[in-house]
């Protein structure tokens, strides 16, 4: 079972930014079987230029849960499945760490669909998931780019793709 996961964050790297947004596709290898999104009030400011990529402003985020109230049921759902993300490290290391300050323990296997993109796509322009899903006929509404939701479902589309090639 896989945990296909894509976060948005207020910029930088897992030890300064928090998660602004999280979404988790619970994926059998063919169907999705469940799904979570969320916005999450970082109780910081989003940087501007997060703002313009994602369209998440810090309004938006201010009456959002804050990842403490959120951790237990993100727990439960990543809990005993393959962690999958495109760039699975910086997802990864994300949650792992503010899970950790909230007082959970991350250490699921985790598979990142751009090493598997590279190994079963070898002759692709780029691996970029934009690119990947354009030239794979995976339609990404451009509403939902650069959101959690809208990226994590097209992750695990490749996935699926990329799945049913291995």
């Amino acid at each position: 079972m896989y945990a296909v996961v894509d976060i948005e964050a207020t910029g930088g790297n897992h030890i300064k930014g928090k998660i602004i947004e999280i979404a988790v596709y619970i994926f059998d290898g063919e169907k999705i079987i469940d799904e979570y999104s969320t916005l999450i009030n970082p109780e910081t400011k989003v940087d501007w230029y997060v703002t313009k990529l994602t369209g998440i402003t810090n309004e938006m985020v201010s009456t959002a849960p804050t990842f403490k109230e959120v951790s237990q049921q993100i727990v439960d759902l990543l809990s005993g499945k393959i962690f999958v993300a495109h760039d699975v490290d910086f997802d990864y290391h994300f949650i792992k760490t503010e899970l950790k300050k909230v007082g959970h323990d991350l250490n699921e296997p985790k598979v990142c669909t751009i090493q598997l993109s590279e190994k079963h796509l070898p002759d692709a322009d780029s691996y970029s998931l934009g690119k990947l899903c354009e030239a794979l006929g995976i339609h990404i509404p451009t509403k939902d780019r650069h959101r959690a939701a809208g990226d994590a479902l097209a992750t695990t589309k490749l996935l699926g793709l990329l799945l049913s090639r291995s």
